[in-house]
């Protein structure tokens, strides 16, 4: 394991560990998505993808205890952005919730974030789920040796703009690792040629957090829950993703 900057450079071999992560990272995904449906609890969903992430994939969930985090994965709903606590809440129609899981194996961990629609939601939700995601991928198109995380930054800003979707700015993604979190940090608004620069081996979460309307956060008292400040809903999708001799290589499944 090389170091520079503090950013880590993975081998092959670590890469191959942290593919093995992100697949259990994605069929954790896969199987909790058949139980989103108007009635479940979040802690409902959080028990089943520790039951799962731990006896079916004997694995262990990277976020469980991580700072002190109360659940197994992060649940957010609606207007909460990112690190909603596992709770008695139980989803109704017409809910945007965001799953965010972590898995590790053999020390290595993958990272990954998807935003589901429980039943029906309005145009306007669905156009807020689809151009984030569509904001990741514009992000992970720009991971290639020799291009810059300032590329990856202003690609997702850029498709936010044009559809007046709020940035947030106090979040971001990350280097992933034997860490969850590792330097680089990825933000998700920027300029283009700045920041560090991609090289083969660097592992990294690429994570837009797109609101409907402001781009201003607060943290509840729970100490986690991160919620908008007009209370308009907001979108998460993330991919862990390594950077190849010639582009990158998704590492948490292709759920495009």
């Amino acid at each position: 394991l090389r170091r520079y900057n503090l950013i880590t450079i993975k081998t092959k071999e670590e890469i191959e560990y942290m593919k093995k992560a992100g697949d259990i990272v994605y069929k954790t995904h896969m199987y909790l998505k058949d139980f989103i449906k108007p009635g479940i609890t979040t802690k409902e969903l959080n028990d089943l993808a520790d039951d799962f992430i731990i006896n079916k994939c004997k694995s262990y969930p990277s976020f469980k205890g991580l700072y002190g985090f109360p659940g197994t994965i992060c649940i957010s709903v609606n207007e909460e952005v990112v690190h909603g606590i596992p709770s008695a809440r139980k989803l109704k129609e017409g809910d945007l919730v965001k799953l965010d899981i972590g898995a590790s194996y053999k020390g290595y961990h993958g990272d990954s974030a998807y935003t589901y629609p429980v039943g029906k939601i309005t145009e306007e939700e669905e156009m807020l789920l689809r151009e984030t995601k569509k904001a990741l991928f514009k992000g992970i198109e720009q991971v290639k040796p020799g291009n810059r995380i300032g590329d990856i930054s202003n690609a997702i800003e850029e498709h936010a703009k044009k559809y007046n979707l709020g940035v947030v700015e106090e979040l971001c993604g990350h280097g992933v690792g034997t860490k969850v979190h590792e330097d680089p940090n990825v933000l998700n608004y920027g300029n283009k040629n700045e920041g560090p620069i991609l090289k083969e081996g660097m592992v990294i979460a690429i994570e837009p957090m797109l609101n409907l309307g402001t781009k201003k956060i607060y943290m509840l008292d729970d100490d986690w829950t991160i919620i908008t400040a007009d209370r308009k809903k907001s979108a998460h999708f993330e991919h862990t993703v390594a950077v190849t001799k010639d582009g990158y290589e998704i590492l948490t499944g292709d759920w495009r």
